[in-house]
């Protein structure tokens, strides 16, 4: 009854390891969840006053599919000021999400025989929805070792005649690797001469640890056209639930076409959370952003200390996003019964790296109270010392 497509499509990990913990912590169990890629953190107070106002002010009806005119003007000048990308109206559309500006952009432009280059390790949706469109995911291979970033050789061996895409995420998930601007101008020059089609996601832009950020689309002219930015505000000021996402891309016809699917399916983003987004993006949260980006410095060097004072276990301190993608390799090669045991033996809950292509490590977001992220690398420490 089902089609191939569907059945090949994979549940996503994360959520499914989260859902379990929540399912296991209802039924009384003590369970510390790390699975997540959820901010602890409240939606801030002036956004909250802005969903608020529009409701009041019965902003309670359909809007254009792509968004209101207000918001998609608060994202070219968001784009302008913070990235130095400019933007018009028609080069930017309002998704349910980040993962929904992917889905749009994958089912516009992939179809059966498409190879997208994706480096690992990947956040589990990207080559998912690769497969779902038609296409063959060519993975390029990272670790510790590099940084958990690829290289202008290894994207430019891996680049053939069918290459439509390359998957770029900075800060990373899972790895919180930042691309500096050097690094992303010398990718983006391996690139030149070519139609392949960069897909930007840069969703933990404003969880930056060290350094500047820079957006792909900003090094160069030729990245610029070439590059569709996606971004949104459910990290950076904890607007998980709203769901709010967007894309914009210097191809106003591409754009075109992702308003034109979604018109088909799920139309406008919930008209409320539109003009929340709005206080998101102006700066008027950006005192909030910057308490959050603070905490979470703090919890990230504690928790890496404590890791890396645990035999067998080690981890690079992330320049961005939060979590901590923690090698395994000296006490088990298998990340998946590692955190299978781990949950069914210490309660604690962490995502193995095999669902993120990248086997021997596994994810631990630091987004929650620094508490419980001390007592769940205790639970830990004791959990390896009885392998």
């Amino acid at each position: 009854m089902l089609t191939n497509r569907i059945n090949t499509l994979s549940e996503s990990i994360t959520i499914a390891i989260t859902t379990l913990a929540q399912e296991l912590k209802a039924e009384g169990k003590d369970i510390l969840s790390f699975s997540a890629g959820e901010p602890d953190f409240d939606t801030p107070r002036v956004i909250k006053d802005a969903a608020i106002d529009a409701i009041n002010k019965g902003c309670t009806k359909y809007t254009a599919v792509d968004g209101i005119l207000e918001l998609k003007a608060a994202i070219a000048t968001k784009l302008k000021r913070d990235n130095g990308l400019i933007y018009e109206p028609n080069q930017i559309i309002v998704n349910n999400g980040a993962k929904h500006s992917l889905f749009n952009l994958f089912s516009a432009t992939i179809q059966n025989g498409d190879e997208v280059i994706i480096p690992a390790p990947y956040w589990v949706t990207y080559p998912e929805l690769v497969k779902y469109c038609g296409g063959s995911v060519v993975e390029l291979e990272t670790s510790d070792e590099t940084s958990f970033k690829i290289t202008p050789e290894q994207l430019k061996n891996a680049i053939t005649p069918k290459t439509k895409m390359l998957v770029l995420t900075t800060p990373s998930n899972p790895t919180g690797a930042v691309y500096s601007k050097e690094e992303l101008t010398a990718l983006a020059k391996v690139l030149e001469g070519t139609k392949i089609i960069v897909a930007s996601d840069e969703m933990y832009e404003k969880l930056i640890y060290k350094g500047e950020f820079t957006s792909a689309a900003a090094v160069s002219d030729d990245m610029f056209k070439r590059t569709v930015t996606i971004n949104g505000l459910s990290k950076s000021v904890a607007m998980t639930g709203w769901r709010f996402g967007y894309m914009a891309s210097f191809d106003s016809e591409l754009i075109k076409a992702t308003k034109k699917l979604q018109s088909q399916s799920t139309s406008n983003i919930n008209s409320i959370t539109q003009h929340a987004a709005i206080a998101g993006l102006d700066g008027s949260a950006d005192e909030t952003i910057e308490m959050m980006r603070k905490e979470f410095i703090k919890r990230r060097d504690e928790a890496v200390e404590l890791f890396n004072n645990i035999e067998g276990l080690s981890v690079l301190k992330p320049d961005g996003a939060f979590y901590l993608f923690v090698n395994i390799k000296k006490v088990s090669n298998d990340s998946l019964k590692f955190a299978k045991d781990l949950l069914a033996q210490k309660e604690v809950a962490v995502v193995p790296g095999v669902g993120f292509g990248s086997e021997g490590y596994f994810r631990f977001s630091f987004a929650t109270d620094i508490e419980s992220i001390r007592m769940g690398i205790k639970r830990i420490e004791e959990f390896v010392k009885s392998l």
